[in-house]
């Protein structure tokens, strides 16, 4: 049954469409599991889709432009995406805006914080000035991150997978940091998550609570204006 099946999925493997059903078709299965089990931190649907189309393309030994070909049409997506999060934004617009002096002191300082770790423990550890490029806008959003990275000589293939990672860690540490440190309020949380871990932890607190997801999605937006406007000042002034 094995040597019938292999020259099929030899010849179905070389079809871009392939990769982009099976792209979907695990992260609903992941999607599925997540919601049956409570959304425990620890199973985040991104974290699972990731480790099982990874594994599968290493067992069949896929290339990853090949892959890429048919997975492109949900990186298109990550842009109407983002701006679907102007949904819950608007929906609470009032409770945003009443918040929104805490907001902007909590954005500069996060946005400032991750930036200037990156570039201290690049220096700390005379790490090359390609990866400390690359590393730096790694808090934004996947797009926003990865348009900075090209812009400044990064390594985008780096910078996308740096990204992917601080938010599929911040989305899995984010709920149980808040409880260790007794903070309930939603709209700190929220802000929290989109702030450390951008769309996928937004994506975690829509899971969670509509008013945290709102905040999440303001977190997210600003820090990436902001890290698109103080990135290439910083560069500028190290080089």
């Amino acid at each position: 049954m094995t040597d019938a099946l292999f020259p099929l999925w030899a010849y179905l493997a070389k079809s871009p469409l392939v990769w982009l059903t099976v792209t979907l078709g695990v992260y609903c299965g992941a999607d599925q599991t997540s919601l049956r089990l409570g959304r425990p931190p620890l199973l985040n649907p991104v974290l699972i889709s990731v480790l099982a189309v990874g594994s599968l393309l290493i067992v069949t030994g896929t290339r990853y432009e090949l892959y890429f070909d048919g997975a492109k049409f949900i990186h298109f997506l990550l842009g109407p995406a983002t701006v679907a999060l102007g949904v819950p934004l608007y929906k609470n617009r009032e409770v945003i805006w009443q918040a929104m002096l805490p907001l902007t002191v909590a954005l500069m300082f996060g946005s400032l914080a991750a930036i200037s770790s990156v570039i201290f423990l690049g220096y700390l550890f005379q790490l090359p000035a390609e990866v400390v490029l690359s590393l730096t806008p790694k808090s934004a959003t996947a797009g926003v991150s990865m348009g900075i990275s090209q812009a400044l000589g990064g390594d985008v293939s780096l910078t996308a997978v740096t990204t992917i990672a601080t938010g599929v860690i911040g989305a899995i540490v984010v709920t149980p940091l808040m409880n260790v440190l007794h903070i309930r309020d939603w709209r700190a949380r929220g802000f929290a998550a989109g702030l450390g871990a951008h769309g996928i932890g937004t994506a975690r607190a829509l899971q969670v609570n509509p008013i945290a997801g709102s905040f999440s999605g303001v977190a997210m937006g600003l820090n990436a204006l902001v890290t698109a406007i103080v990135v290439p000042v910083a560069v500028s002034f190290l080089r």
